[in-house]
């Protein structure tokens, strides 16, 4: 009530001011009521000032906002965070970015390594799907033992990394197993791969000529160049998957490799390669090439791949192969021209040199994709697209949907 009187005994001398003195009067007595208005709320420019930078704190604090050629690792133990020691380096040198950890990770522990491109995911709701079907699924069957760690690699431009970032905080809450996150610079790594794969970009890539930005679907091919030697096995594998078994065990397919062998991976479950092959074969009838498993050699699908690059390095029959002149010479052999990156190359040389392949289940790479049958295809769709024996990895190839557990 005291506010009000002294408001009605400044507004009672209006009248004897001029019009200016009126807006000064009314301004001054605004200040007044605003005063006594904020004080009975006990707060003052402080304790506000304090709540705004909290806030900032807190926003920040949920930022991952690492520079790409800075090393960043969090540690994540029972929701706490801190600064994780350096352990065993098992990035890529200044392609690593943003590094996250769960559990008491040492120097000593058993990695194992996997690796999934990641790039345009942040401009893809389709990806953002599969990536929250992939990543959940591993965690949910995911189980490793006392002193082994699961590094998950993934090569990514910025806009996406900081996404992934963020989707993995969720994907990852629930994992019982201790891992580590890195990210690779698409950009950095691409420069490395370029040299290596540019001439055979021409045989294996969607029209002509060959672009720097498709070099990196060649990562698999020449992956043992561009990672550490210290870094002898890694998993590459696609983010259109569904896990139904433990990973561990996947990588345990590398202790079967027969001598010689380098790469491991699954058959092509299409007659994509029948189709590719078609002069070939018109010229070699009686040719297993193109011609359906067991008897025939129907090419391979990247979806999963264990990949050896210590024995990918010491293999000189491996090695010579990646040379232009070799790749030309086998491309023009058997009359072809594919557009499926690594995949395209690796078909092509498992025709001429089947031992350098360890053959997968197909259950660990059940492709879904129908595409062919119904594109001149359909009489011997079957015999490709069989697949007996359980399914440890649904993969939802061509947007196939995948079946629910």
């Amino acid at each position: 009530m005291g506010i009000l009187r002294l408001v009605a005994r400044i507004m009672g001398r209006i009248s004897t001011f001029r019009s200016y003195q009126f807006v000064l009067l009314l301004a001054a007595a605004l200040a007044v009521v605003a005063f006594y208005y904020f004080g009975s709320e006990k707060q003052n420019f402080s304790s506000t000032t304090k709540r705004i930078k909290q806030t900032q704190a807190s926003h920040n604090s949920n930022r991952n906002d690492a520079d790409l050629t800075v090393d960043t690792r969090l540690s994540q133990t029972a929701g706490s965070e801190e600064q994780a020691g350096e352990g065993q380096d098992v990035g890529g040198g200044e392609s690593d970015g943003f590094r996250s950890k769960k559990g008491d990770i040492a120097a000593a522990d058993q990695r194992y390594h996997a690796l999934m491109m990641f790039t345009k995911v942040d401009k893809s709701r389709s990806l953002q799907d599969k990536f929250r079907v992939a990543m959940l699924s591993m965690v949910k069957h995911g189980h490793f033992l006392k002193g082994e760690v699961l590094v998950l690699h993934f090569v990514s431009d910025q806009a996406s990394q900081e996404l992934g970032e963020r989707m993995l905080q969720e994907f990852l809450l629930d994992a019982t197993f201790k891992y580590e996150v890195v990210f690779h610079d698409v950009v950095a790594l691409t420069q490395k791969l370029f040299p290596i794969v540019e001439a055979m970009q021409k045989h294996f890539s969607a029209g002509s000529g060959a672009y720097y930005s498709d070099a990196i679907f060649f990562l698999s091919v020449a992956m043992h160049h561009i990672m550490p030697e210290s870094l002898l096995r890694i998993v590459q594998l696609d983010l259109d998957l569904k896990y139904r078994t433990n990973i561990r065990d996947l990588f345990q397919e590398f202790d079967q490799f027969p001598p010689g062998a380098v790469i491991g991976i699954t058959r092509e479950m299409q007659p994509v390669y029948r189709h590719t092959f078609w002069q070939y074969r018109k010229e070699n009838p009686q040719t297993r090439v193109g011609e359906p498993f067991p008897d025939g050699l129907p090419g391979f699908n990247s979806g999963v791949m264990l990949l050896d690059l210590g024995a990918m390095r010491a293999s000189a029959l491996y090695n010579q192969l990646l040379k232009p002149s070799n790749v030309a010479k086998l491309a023009d052999q058997y009359r072809f021209r594919g557009h499926l990156g690594d995949q395209d190359f690796f078909t092509m040389i498992g025709m001429e040199h089947p031992e350098l392949f360890y053959s997968l289940a197909c259950g660990w790479n059940r492709q879904l994709c129908t595409w062919w049958r119904d594109h001149g295809y359909g009489d011997v769709f079957q015999l490709y697209y069989r697949c007996d024996g359980p399914v440890y990895i649904y993969h939802g190839n061509c947007n196939s949907p995948i079946p629910d557990d």
